[in-house]
């Protein structure tokens, strides 16, 4: 059995000194009821240590023998589908488990399915537990929770909410209990998750490595002491995990009484109200979290203190209004809305009258007073999308050097670092910032079927979505599509029953073997690349011009955000070009790149579009279904050294015949007009768009009127069909 570090060895997480990441699991341990936690933070920082060592301090737990289900012995409302328990059946106790959820699991293994071998070997019909009920009273661990599909992660949300988990299909009607701690674990750089999703998580926590030289070599030390030798490194904390163990248990035990006053649900109120999040979801789980901060510091009743730490935990990631807000909480706001004085105590209710906490207690002078905390709000937190130290402080690129040696010809700089700009001589560089994005652009697909990886924009054959056809299992591997296997192995009975020796007695039933199985094909949603090339020359410095673009290609990363897409941006100027943002799904990194783009110099054409057809030949070569569109932004110009235009004609022929669905927006502008764009456009096979449809409305309408056809779809009951991508 493997050993798991100790979870009171993790730097931060003792049990006198919890951080942030610590305290949130702690306190949903102690109660489930939170809604769970999400973990954001980069790789390295303890994230699934911290998770699989939880699971070795929470109390033992006692369930029935035999009963797959886990319900509570002492739950008389309990029932499991393996049952009928009584109060004589053998029970018996075991450690919480922590079931872990793969990135590329099935809805079928999550929901749980029919029992493949009882009905295919003796014709029964029974369900067989999934992942959610093997995680009943225990723990549901998903790292890279923002790579889970959707579909996953509502399923999971919805039934951590509801407690219980309802399964209706392939002829199986079953539910069970489903109460278990949702932990889910994330780097941002990898992407977000949807602010629907984002609000169900109770808790959120931001995790970083220690900064300090004494914590990192702390860390260090105590990782090298475990794996030098994992025994003694656990049992030198035994202690610890036992106490705090025993500490968890206590709260949970003394969570039911707490007391939760007037006084401390006002206070909560008042600064949910005052940090303007939507919905009462994050009043109910401040409360919840308080009152379990309360019963883990071994009090009897809320304090501001509790509220404190509750709304530390329970507010960031419900203040942000789209994806470009910073994350994070004005805690000097929190200290200034909570005040420094103590909760003053609830008045005693009359001795006959049992306290119900849910309802208004007697009238409070003070209450009055803290109903409207909204007069004196600052207004810049939170507004703008540039985060503290982020590009509106960066000084413009023109006072940078530009005569340094390995700037000046590098075409194709590293893949691995973003590096600096070419120089672009004398002429001035501007700077200039995108506009408010639409917060709902136009929504573009493309038209067909195809088979990218899954998403929330066009349609595509997926592992999810509906079941419309049946394939063999040679193809990849799938959920079982039960109609269809029978009605395969029905259509040779005949011949298999033809070919069998005479018996005294006539075989009955279906006789089903491995080629009759068929698999499910389901028709769901997939993700696109749209990969944008700008022309960042002198040119097209216009402030309106690049003002309109950035703003349409930030319009565009929303949506992309929104749908699960990529999105990548290429630029060029000076010299040579730059891969200013590789395709993402990241929208903050998306953002904080396209406003430090400058503008200036003289046009690199060839350049710009050989690097876009590195990039786009690097993301095909890594998902071959892949279906890109590129939008090429430029006034065809090319001016960058001897040969420009010629070599820009190559590089348009080369691009041309990667068979890339290609737009181009014409830069050009003013009574004479050289039409270069035009030719270009013709050049490539390209549609062109005059420079006048380039506003955030007119850019991303022309994005989804462009996107390519995709082939017919192949039939879905072939064992080798798959719809070739528009790109070959």
């Amino acid at each position: 059995m493997p050993q798991h570090y100790p979870f009171t060895a993790i730097v931060g997480c003792e049990p006198d000194a919890l951080d942030p990441m610590g305290l949130s699991l702690v306190l949903s341990t102690i109660s489930p009821q939170i809604g769970g936690v999400l973990v954001r933070g980069q790789k390295g920082t303890a994230k699934s240590t911290a998770v699989r060592a939880l699971a070795e301090v929470l109390p033992r737990i006692s369930v029935y023998d035999g009963d797959r289900f886990s319900i509570d012995p002492d739950d008389p409302q309990a029932t499991s589908p393996d049952g009928p328990f009584t109060a004589e059946s053998a029970r018996h106790e075991r450690p919480v488990r922590l079931v872990e959820l793969p990135v590329g699991a099935t809805e079928d293994r999550v929901l749980g399915s029919l029992h493949l071998q009882s009905a295919l070997s003796a014709g029964e019909v029974s369900y067989e537990p999934g992942l959610l009920a093997r995680a009943h009273r225990g723990i549901l661990y998903v790292d890279e929770v923002n790579l889970l599909h959707d579909h996953l992660v509502d399923l999971l949300l919805d039934a951590a909410a509801m407690g219980r988990s309802t399964v209706e299909r392939d002829g199986i009607s079953v539910s069970h209990q489903a109460r278990f701690v949702l932990i889910g674990t994330m780097n941002p750089e990898e992407g977000e998750l949807r602010p629907q999703l984002l609000d169900r998580f109770g808790l959120t926590v931001e995790v970083s490595a220690p900064h300090e030289h004494a914590a990192r070599a702390a860390v260090v030390r105590r990782r090298m002491a475990f794996d030098g030798d994992p025994t003694a490194f656990i049992a030198a904390h035994a202690a610890d995990e036992a106490a705090l163990s025993a500490r968890i248990a206590d709260a949970q035990q003394r969570l039911g009484a707490v007391r939760l006053g007037d006084a401390a649900l006002l206070k909560i109120a008042e600064v949910c109200a005052a940090f303007e999040v939507d919905g009462l979801r994050a009043d109910i789980v401040t409360a919840r979290t308080a009152i379990a901060h309360a019963a883990w510091c071994g009090r009897a009743s809320v304090t501001r203190e509790d509220i404190r730490q509750a709304a530390l935990l329970a507010l960031p990631h419900r203040r942000r209004r789209n994806p470009f807000d910073a994350p994070g909480m004005d805690e000097e706001l929190l200290d200034q809305v909570l005040g420094d004085d103590d909760l003053p105590p609830d008045e005693p209710h009359q001795p006959d009258e049992p306290h119900q906490p849910d309802e208004p207690g007697p009238e409070d002078p003070g209450q009055g007073e803290a109903t409207d905390p909204q007069g004196d709000l600052p207004q810049g937190d939170g507004q703008g999308r540039a985060p503290e130290g982020g590009p509106d402080q960066e000084p413009p690129a023109v006072d940078q050097p530009r005569d340094t040696p390995e700037n000046s010809s590098d075409v194709n700089p590293p893949e691995q670092d973003l590096p600096a700009l070419p120089p672009t001589g004398a002429v001035p560089e501007t700077v200039v910032q995108a506009g408010t994005p639409s917060p709902r652009p136009r929504t573009f697909t493309v038209r067909g079927l195809g088979e990218g990886a899954a998403g929330r924009r066009s349609r595509a054959i997926t592992s999810s979505g509906r079941r419309v056809g049946a394939r063999r299992p040679e193809s990849g591997p799938g959920s079982l599509h039960l109609v269809e296997t029978l009605r395969a192995a029905a259509g040779e009975q005949p011949r298999r029953r033809a070919l069998q020796p005479p018996t005294p007695e006539p075989v009955e039933g279906l006789d089903i073997r491995a080629e009759d199985l068929r698999l499910a094909v389901r028709e769901g949603r997939e993700a696109n690349l749209v990969l944008f090339c700008v022309d960042a020359s002198g040119s097209m410095a216009a402030r309106k011009r690049m003002v309109q673009v950035k703003t349409a290609i930030l319009s565009l990363l929303l949506d992309a955000y929104r749908r699960r897409d990529k999105v990548g941006l290429v630029t060029f100027r000076g010299q040579g070009a730059e891969l200013a943002l590789p395709p993402t799904r990241s929208i903050d990194i998306a953002a904080a790149r396209l406003d430090e783009i400058p503008a200036g110099g003289r046009t690199p054409l060839a350049e710009g579009l050989l690097e876009t057809a590195r990039v786009l030949r690097r993301e095909q070569l890594r998902d071959p279904q892949l279906r890109p569109l590129l939008v090429l932004v430029t006034d065809g110009r090319a001016t960058a050294g001897a040969g420009a235009v010629d070599r820009s004609r190559q590089a348009a022929d080369f691009v041309a015949g990667l068979g890339i669905s290609t737009v181009v927006i014409d830069g050009e502008q003013g009574p004479l007009r050289l039409g270069l764009a035009r030719q270009l456009a013709t050049r490539m096979g390209a549609e062109h768009v005059p420079v006048d449809e380039v506003t955030a409305d007119g850019l991303t309408r022309t994005v989804r009127s462009q996107l390519p056809l995709s082939h017919p779809a192949p039939s879905t009951h072939s064992s080798s069909s798959r719809s070739p991508s528009t790109s070959r």
